[in-house]
């Protein structure tokens, strides 16, 4: 059944698919009826979703404050409808850590890329996650910078090339990709990290349930939850959306390899 480019006639479509039985998927009521700026291929689009899907699913929807941060996920608030707040680049821990200080019965969560946690926001990553702030982080990791054109990020592989390393990242010069969940599961304030992707209908699911845990966490008082999601960026890889697909499962997940790494109700940790 093909859509209608007249409104009235496309929700009187979409009502007598839901009628017939023919429906398989309806975008979250959340999200808002509006045109992502994300590229195509992009993994940003799927991991709203999946936040939307779980918020609505808790019965969340007018307890919710996002943190959006400055890189390619600047205008998360646009997509999600529930309270937002725009925090300074590097700084929405700092902000989610006071809104649910002043606001304890509010579900907090912040939303990053690994510039903007994993560069400029160390300090406040750090620091939230090691007192315990009862926060959830939601953490986007596509190995580059990908809103300013490229760059080599923190969690850019190595010999990875980019705008700035066009030889590859020579870890002589540069260092070594942080890896985020490894090092925040050292700490005693953590009461969940793991690392997922949304490559396929799988590990999109193991992701809805992960950031579902890391929710109710938040809800049950146990501390700071860090969900890291490795995701694509076809634009700045040079690569088409397949392409980089297949791109993140040989070279991104062996390097961040998916898995709980702690989670504070059973004092797992990989090893």
């Amino acid at each position: 059944m093909s859509e209608s480019n007249n409104p009235e006639e496309s929700v009187s479509l979409r009502n007598e698919i839901i009628q017939s039985g023919e429906l398989v998927y309806k975008k979250p009521e959340l999200m808002n009826d509006v045109n992502m700026h994300y590229c195509p291929g992009c993994s940003h689009g799927v991991v709203h979703k999946l936040i939307a899907e779980v918020i609505a699913e808790m019965g969340m929807e007018d307890k919710t404050i996002g943190i959006s941060p400055v890189g390619c996920a600047v205008f998360a608030y646009r997509y999600l409808d529930i309270d937002w707040q725009e925090a300074a680049h590097g700084r929405a821990p700092a902000l989610a850590c006071a809104s649910k200080r002043l606001w304890p019965d509010r579900l907090v969560f912040t939303y990053q890329g690994d510039g903007d946690l994993a560069a400029i926001g160390t300090a406040e990553t750090v620091h939230a996650a090691t007192r315990g702030e009862n926060i959830t982080v939601i953490f986007v990791n596509n190995a580059i910078y990908g809103m300013t054109g490229g760059q080599m990020a923190p969690t850019s592989l190595p010999n990875q090339v980019t705008q700035t390393t066009p030889y590859g990242r020579d870890v002589n010069t540069a260092g070594y990709p942080v890896r985020i969940c490894e090092m925040l599961s050292t700490l005693d304030g953590v009461a969940l990290a793991q690392r997922v992707t949304v490559d396929n209908v799988k590990n999109v699911n193991i992701a809805k349930k992960a950031i579902k845990k890391a929710f109710q966490n938040q809800i049950e008082g146990k501390g700071y939850s860090i969900v890291e999601v490795l995701s694509t960026c076809p634009t700045n890889w040079g690569m088409s959306p397949v392409e980089a697909l297949d791109w993140l499962e040989k070279n991104m997940v062996p390097y961040y390899p998916l898995g709980v790494y702690k989670d504070g109700t059973k004092g797992d940790r990989l090893k």
